[in-house]
């Protein structure tokens, strides 16, 4: 069920990502649009209230609620990008903005972007582990819990090899054609 609510609430960011960016440049309303793009932090609280009633409830926990906190964790990390990302695509393809630019390929530039990234990713390991331990204090059974203490630590080595991939840019700069 909790696979259902995280896949549900995924759905649900994008559509009001689409809808607040519909209402913004389609229809011209920007403070509609603006209420709408509001909305997208709802889905996550509404994602974590589903998930620490269905433990408060029985359920044993699994690697399936530990991901709806790591959901909730890159969208709050990355969230303000990506909906940046799509609000310049919008607003050039609709809105009469300027054409978005590229994100760097090489260079000092790459690098630093890389590295901006993995700052995000470690944010989002930082806020998805609070909030599962908050889940374990909350349901407050260890037997039930177990499976939610392996997620952050599962992260952790996939932010690491993250760390490894992001900052070896940093010491080896990705050259342009012609270097």
């Amino acid at each position: 069920m909790i696979g259902i609510w995280i896949v549900g609430c995924e759905i649900a960011f994008w559509v009001l990502v689409l809808a607040g960016l519909s209402v913004r440049y389609l229809a011209g309303w920007k403070k509609g649009g603006a209420a709408l793009l509001l909305m997208t932090p709802v889905v996550d609280l509404l994602l974590i209230i589903l998930t620490i009633m269905d433990l408060r409830g029985g359920a044993e926990a699994e690697f399936m609620h530990g991901l709806a906190a790591v959901y909730i964790g890159v969208t709050i990390a990355f969230g303000h990008r990506m909906i940046h990302w799509a609000d310049e695509r919008f607003a050039y393809r609709f809105g009469g903005g300027a054409k978005p630019q590229k994100a760097p390929k090489y260079g000092k530039a790459h690098a630093r972007r890389e590295r901006q990234g993995w700052f995000r990713h470690a944010l989002a390991w930082v806020i998805g582990s609070i909030l599962i331990y908050l889940m374990i204090v909350v349901v407050n059974d260890p037997d039930r819990t177990e499976a939610l203490k392996r997620v952050p630590l599962l992260w952790a080595c996939i932010v690491g090899i993250d760390f490894v991939i992001s900052f070896s840019y940093t010491l080896w700069p990705r050259k342009g054609k012609g270097y």
